[in-house]
């Protein structure tokens, strides 16, 4: 015998593995090369007709008032139904759009709001680090501002968070007008573009930021 016994069933190992690594493999395409994480365009319906286009750009309530932890948290919460109540209970009290939101208030349970920026679960991202260093709200999610329902306007892929990571200084900010989406560096005519590289490299040494670009910076 010039082979043992067990060579036998290695043909069928081998096509068993292959199958479930092909299965694997599928499984990680179908969820994680969807618009829904990979790409422009993706713009789910939520429960409540909420207009990112009234609230932030007519009125001017700032981002920071609904997605209070920003500053603090790695997760951007998602507002409450008492924080929508603030207003909402005197105006548009009986609204019929806004039934989820006082049944919500009523019985103490969340809005059923359905994300809509999202990275995939390898990947890690802290909103504070980036918002409290210069880096705007418009460079990742767009002009919401402008927007009636909000929809993924940027990639979110990795290629894109490494073009910012190894030029910061393109797109800081001072951290005051991190949530005024329309704002751009302007005086005297100099091109923005222009300003926005000059003064981005100084806020860049001034506030010390740190254009990591390890894999374990994003991936730990």
């Amino acid at each position: 015998m010039i082979f043992p016994k067990w060579t036998n069933s290695l043909p069928l190992v081998l096509l068993v593995g292959a199958a479930l690594a092909g299965g694997g493999v599928a499984a990680g395409v179908t969820i994680y090369l969807t618009p829904k994480y990979t790409r422009a365009g993706y713009q789910p319906v939520q429960p409540v007709p909420f207009s990112h286009k009234i609230h932030a750009g007519q009125l001017g309530v700032d981002c920071r008032y609904c997605h209070n932890g920003v500053e603090k948290s790695w997760f951007s919460n998602l507002p409450g139904a008492s924080t929508c109540m603030n207003c909402h209970s005197t105006v548009l009290k009986d609204d019929s759009r806004l039934a989820i939101v006082r049944e919500s208030a009523t019985n103490n349970t969340p809005v059923p709001w359905v994300q809509v920026h999202i990275v995939p679960d390898y990947v890690y991202f802290n909103h504070s680090v980036h918002v409290t260093r210069g880096i705007s709200c418009v460079s990742c999610h767009g002009r919401v501002d402008q927007m009636t329902e909000v929809r993924e306007v940027k990639s979110m892929s990795m290629s894109f968070c490494l073009d910012c990571h190894r030029d910061p200084a393109s797109q800081i900010r001072p951290v005051d007008k991190v949530t005024n989406l329309g704002w751009t560096w302007s005086t005297n005519g100099v091109e923005a573009e222009h300003l926005q590289t000059v003064e981005g490299k100084k806020l860049v040494e001034h506030m010390r930021v740190e254009s990591l670009q390890s894999c374990s910076a994003c991936h730990r």
